[in-house]
């Protein structure tokens, strides 16, 4: 066997592994999408057989019952307060820390990326207590500026990897030229950093958009403030499961966040590739 019918044959069998591990991870929201249209005995028969009638009704009683508009606004809300905090102090902050690189700045380096590391479980409770004091819990907004806390570290790690590539004699040129250092991250530093910011965004819109525990913790309490993902949980009880409509729910909630990536999925291997190479 030549050399390259050997590549050949790796690159076939690395080609059947991926697409075997896609179908591993992409089977179960294949469940999911198939069960919401399937009606309530068909699911308790058989979970994994195809709908022998389709049971589109499920998606019109599930748009009604939960006010879905209502929560999408809710969502879109939390996510774009999130969104906006973690990108906006983030950049900053990987701005400053690679270009005054000293003793200091290695060490808010540290602390800043440090909170990765911690399980959010082992917090959750101290959280709660900090935020009924703050008065940040139960509220739309203060559930957006929490996600501030827990994505920074992340947004920072990745914006400081991609920031090595920007050549410092950008920022001589434009202090030469009598901008400050905020002028010249907004103007200058800030554009060329797209390709990682979309992927940044993407990947907490997923996150942030899909997220159960903490709105579970903090906005849970009142219909105003729920997010689509808590009130596909509403048809989860402890006696009598609603999985038709479960289903259901959970596809409304989750198609936004699957049709963002799809659309950017792009941006995110630039970003990635381009921090990880060039950093």
């Amino acid at each position: 066997m030549t050399m390259q019918q050997r590549r050949m044959m790796h690159k076939v069998i690395l080609v059947a592994a991926m697409i075997l591990a896609a179908c591993f991870y992409i089977y179960p929201v294949f469940l999911m999408f198939m069960n919401s249209v399937k009606p309530f005995g068909e699911i308790v028969s058989d979970a994994i057989a195809f709908p022998t009638q389709m049971a589109w009704e499920n998606y019109s009683y599930v748009i009604d019952k939960i006010d879905y508009f209502k929560l999408f606004a809710n969502n879109v809300i939390i996510t774009v307060t999130g969104i906006v905090g973690i990108v906006a102090f983030s950049s900053i902050a990987a701005y400053i820390l690679d270009r005054r690189k000293n003793r200091y700045s290695r060490i808010a380096y540290t602390i800043i990326i440090t909170p990765m590391l911690i399980p959010f479980q082992t917090i959750m409770i101290t959280l709660l207590k900090s935020m009924n004091v703050l008065h940040l819990s139960g509220s739309k907004l203060g559930l957006g500026v929490q996600y501030w806390g827990f994505g920074i570290p992340m947004a920072t790690f990745i914006f400081y990897n991609f920031m090595k590539t920007i050549p410092k004699e950008i920022d001589e040129s434009a202090v030469i030229d009598g901008a400050s250092t905020f002028r010249t991250f907004r103007s200058i530093i800030f554009p060329l950093l797209k390709s990682v910011t979309v992927t940044v965004i993407v990947l907490d819109v997923m996150w942030i958009w899909n997220d159960f525990l903490l709105p579970l913790l903090m906005v849970n309490s009142s219909n105003e403030t729920k997010t689509l993902v808590l009130a596909a949980y509403t048809f989860v009880g402890q006696m009598n499961t609603k999985w038709h409509y479960a289903m259901t729910a959970m596809v409304l909630a989750v198609v936004p966040s699957i049709l963002i990536f799809i659309f950017l999925q792009k941006y995110i291997v630039d970003g990635v590739v381009a921090g990880a190479v060039k950093g």
